[in-house]
């Protein structure tokens, strides 16, 4: 398995595979090339939902004179296909065909993947998890031993735009970019003075809601594991600093513990909506949560795994369907409810691991094989589901 700097990348929203994918197939044409004008046509789910997702905005403030096409041809390898023609002096001088493969990473048509050299001796939770034992050490201690030196100040880095995420998104209000005319909602979230409503629900949500809107604003943010789950491991983690008092050191060996859980999902099933949907996106976010909360709540190996395997059960066959491609409905408000269904899967854990019958290696195996019985229209097309029914109050 790959570093799981790979999975946590810090980048701009307001989509992982539809914006920091396209972002990094540009500079790596720009490093391959010097052309003067290029042009890009955007197949599958980068098609249907680019405009969205402001796929063409990202390209163009890369490429600069670039003309950018929406295919309709759908008979492609890879839901996010993106070809590239480089011209020179209005002579073809290249072409290349890229795929966004989710999380922000991206392969190249040709190159033999994985490109990304192995840091991991492990395929799977068991494998890993046998070896914890063995060893006597931690999910975050097995991080440290495999990653290099540098991983500890990475995930420092990480826990400090996540922070910075939520506070810029609880301190924005007006409302969101694109013709859906959705209001900013974590400021009033926060001050919220509703009496029936519990103190972890008001902050959990206000916390996701915030760096959320920040991702579907353009605004910097940490996939965990993309742009579109964004909102729900650093909701969780900062409501436990901050109700809780865990302290900057824990915070940071739970994100790697919940680096484990999203790896092994990478490796194994998927983290891409165009693939398999949003039980991978934000199934597999609100894995990584759960797992992170039992790091701190409990720390014992066995209720880490049972969490992470409760909060992605209980994702299996959720859709990917943004109104008008936007990650803004129903994304913001599934990454609240994902954050708290985290919180609860480790709360349950604890009690019930014991009991526990299904292995979360089996629950990723169940998610691929479901994410590939979904219709493409459920898969971030925009062409079903809430997409397809949504009509604008009048």
């Amino acid at each position: 398995m790959k570093s799981i700097k790979s999975l946590y990348n810090i980048g701009h929203g307001p989509s992982s595979s539809h914006t920091i994918g396209p972002e990094r197939v540009c500079y790596d044409i720009l490093k391959r090339y010097q052309g003067d004008h290029y042009k890009v046509i955007l197949y599958g789910s980068l098609s249907l939902t680019g405009k969205g997702h402001l796929t063409d905005q990202i390209i163009k403030k890369i490429l600069g004179n670039v003309e950018i096409e929406f295919s309709k041809d759908f008979n492609i390898e890879h839901p996010n296909t993106m070809d590239v023609y480089i011209f020179k002096s209005k002579n073809l001088i290249g072409k290349e065909r890229y795929y966004s493969v989710g999380g922000g990473a991206i392969q190249r048509k040709g190159d033999h993947f994985p490109k990304e050299k192995d840091v991991y001796p492990h395929k799977s939770f068991e494998e890993i998890e046998n070896y914890c034992i063995e060893e006597n050490i931690t999910l975050y201690e097995y991080v440290y031993r495999f990653e290099d030196d540098s991983i500890k100040a990475y995930l420092q880095d990480v826990w400090k735009v996540m922070q910075e995420s939520i506070n810029l998104g609880l301190h924005t209000e007006g409302y969101l970019p694109g013709k859906l005319k959705v209001k900013r909602k974590a400021k009033s979230l926060l001050y919220s003075q509703k009496n029936k409503v519990s103190i972890e629900l008001r902050l959990v949500s206000a916390y996701a809601y915030a760096v959320s809107e920040v991702n579907a604003s353009g605004g910097l943010v940490v996939t965990a594991p993309t742009c579109g789950a964004s909102g729900v491991l650093p909701s969780v983690l900062y409501y436990l600093k901050d109700v809780y008092k865990y302290n900057d050191t824990m915070i940071i060996n739970a994100i790697a513990t919940a680096g484990v859980i999203g790896n092994v999902v990478k490796h194994n099933g998927s983290i891409s909506g165009a693939e398999a949907g949003c039980q991978a996106e934000v199934g597999t976010a609100c894995s990584m949560a759960a797992a992170a909360y039992s790091q701190l709540e409990s720390g014992d190996l066995s209720v880490i795994e049972y969490a992470a395997e409760i909060a992605l059960e209980h994702h299996l066959g959720l859709t990917c369907d943004p109104i008008d491609g936007y990650v803004q409905i129903p994304c913001i408000e599934r990454n609240a409810v994902a954050a708290h269904r985290a919180i609860n899967a480790g709360e349950l854990a604890q009690l019930l691991t014991s009991t526990s019958l299904i292995s979360f290696d089996t629950i990723i195996e169940t998610m691929k094989e479901t994410g590939n019985d979904l219709l493409d229209s459920y898969r971030e097309t925009s062409q079903g589901g809430l997409a397809k029914k949504y009509k604008p109050k009048l």
